[in-house]
């Protein structure tokens, strides 16, 4: 599908500020496929040319005896209002909108957040669980919690999602005190918070917990933006170094080397050189260990094998120790130099 795309690409009609057409490579680039399972985006400034797209993916499609589905299939502006819908669109739980600004040179911004629809269903989610557990042990409750929690905020670590973590911290915590304050009507709520929200040291208060079993907050998972996938890649191309160094791990190559492959970010210690799966490698000890060294990971680091020995030549090359005794008395150093007392010219005072 995105080869007949780059294929009707090369023929859109794409001119420059001077109004002459643009090469085929630029025209390429201008028009771009996003595609997960059998969900897909095609993004293109004109909407011409998008409207091409679809005639082309259908026909496409077509062929393989399939179609697309006309309720599922949406044409939007990412910053302005098209045909009444509203700007931005949905995909794969994502909000991907502009916004008008007067910070940037291109007058917007975009953002990508949680959809209205993934917040809803992971609110209902955490509601349902607190449903089946209105007697249940704290521990229970937070046992059956903490992955649903993980695993959503994880998901949209990537994005614009900490003011979303924040809301559903808070409706979280109103949905706890409502099912601890149930669980004892003639109690009161200083009693309350005491039984189920003990202070923990080196967190913040008012968290659920049983002592041993802590609660998670949606604001526990760091926002760290995604990096795109270089190119072509997929897991399944043989490139393991550059898997390695991307998530840290990958079938068949020991742990080690993959923790260093992604803490060095795929790059030798000694040459500094991209590593490339065809190239011999070593884990080498940065402090050698007959000189003291420890073997652990903060010791060690990924080399070439060649830079493996050059590092290990250097660690094993010792200097003669300088011993005054062996000075004759009628010499005397000075700037790395052997020189003869009688040769120093004398200084005259000022």
């Amino acid at each position: 599908m995105e080869e007949r795309l780059n294929e009707f690409a090369k023929n859109i009609d794409l001119k420059d500020k001077k109004g002459n057409q643009k090469g085929w490579q630029n025209k390429i680039k201008s028009l771009n496929l996003i595609r997960y399972a059998d969900d897909f985006v095609i993004l293109h400034e004109d909407i011409k040319v998008v409207l091409q797209a679809k005639t082309v993916i259908q026909e496409w499609l077509n062929q393989v005896g399939l179609e697309l589905k006309p309720e599922k299939t949406k044409i939007a502006h990412t910053l302005e209002k098209y045909e009444g819908n509203k700007p931005g669109f949905d995909f794969l739980g994502f909000t991907i909108r502009q916004w008008k600004v007067k910070s940037t040179k291109q007058g917007f911004k975009t953002l990508i957040k949680p959809s209205s629809k993934s917040i809803k269903t992971h609110y209902q989610k955490l509601a349902g669980i607190f449903d089946k557990h209105k007697t249940a042990p704290t521990r229970a409750l937070i046992v059956k919690l903490n992955p649903v929690i993980r695993g959503w905020s994880n998901y949209f670590s990537t994005v614009v999602s900490k003011e979303v973590f924040s809301k559903m911290d808070m409706l979280l915590w109103k949905r706890l005190w409502r099912w601890a304050s149930r669980r004892h009507p003639n109690k009161s709520a200083k009693w309350v918070k005491k039984k189920y929200f003990p202070n923990i040291k080196g967190t913040r208060n008012w968290v659920l917990n049983d002592g041993e079993y802590i609660l998670s907050q949606h604001l526990d998972v760091p926002i760290v933006r995604h990096i795109k996938v270089r190119g072509n890649k997929s897991p399944y191309d043989g490139d393991w170094t550059y898997w390695s160094s991307r998530i840290g791990k990958h079938p068949g190559v020991r742990k080690e080397v993959t923790t260093l492959l992604k803490r060095q970010k795929n790059k030798c210690a000694f040459c500094g050189l991209t590593f490339s799966p065809t190239d011999l490698m070593e884990v080498d000890h940065i402090k050698p260990r007959s000189k003291g060294g420890d073997n652990t990971l903060k010791n060690k680091q990924l080399l070439h094998r060649h830079c493996h020995d050059t590092k290990t030549a250097l660690d094993n090359k010792t200097y003669p120790k300088f011993k005054p005794q062996d000075l004759p008395e009628n010499y005397i150093w000075i700037d790395d130099m052997l020189i003869l007392k009688q040769d120093v010219p004398m200084k005259r005072d000022v």
